[in-house]
């Protein structure tokens, strides 16, 4: 199996990295050392995923691959430069980042629990932990440098 066709999760129970053949991706999957089941959903999503206060904890800090969140609002110039670029990301990195999207506006809980004081703020999450935060409109090579040593 080549590397192009699988993807690496990891178990959301145990910490194992499974690797998952894309052709399988959105069935079911289970660890292969404890036998939890895997999440692979989003393994062929190559569009950005929408996050909310209410599915954060299961999109962001559950996900078994690592997350790059984009905190951003419709009124902002610098988010609306920064939008396109998370759309390649999502499809470029699919099935190895989680690229999502939180409407700071819509969604308070998050933004005041992350401190997010500036838009568009990235956070990059691993294992649900937040490790990074790239501030601005950035150019994409400063963010896919950011995420590159967070793929699995």
């Amino acid at each position: 199996m080549s590397q192009q066709n699988t993807r690496t999760i990891r178990c959301t129970k145990c910490g194992i990295k499974n690797k998952i053949p894309l052709d399988k991706a959105g069935s079911f999957a289970k660890c292969g050392k404890c036998s939890f089941p895997l999440d692979t959903s989003d393994l062929l999503n190559k569009k950005p995923v929408i996050v909310t206060d209410g599915n954060f904890g299961v999109k962001v800090l559950k996900s078994p691959i690592p997350v790059l969140l984009d905190c951003w609002a419709p009124w902002c110039g610098p988010c609306k430069m920064i939008g396109p670029v998370m759309e390649e990301l999502a499809a470029e990195y699919y099935g190895k980042i989680r690229v999502c999207k939180l409407n700071v506006d819509e969604n308070p809980a998050t933004s005041s629990r992350f401190k997010i004081s500036s838009i568009p703020s990235m956070l990059i999450f691993d294992k649900g932990v937040l490790k990074d935060t790239i501030v601005g409109a950035v150019p994409k090579q400063q963010i896919a440098g950011k995420i590159s040593s967070f793929i699995l």
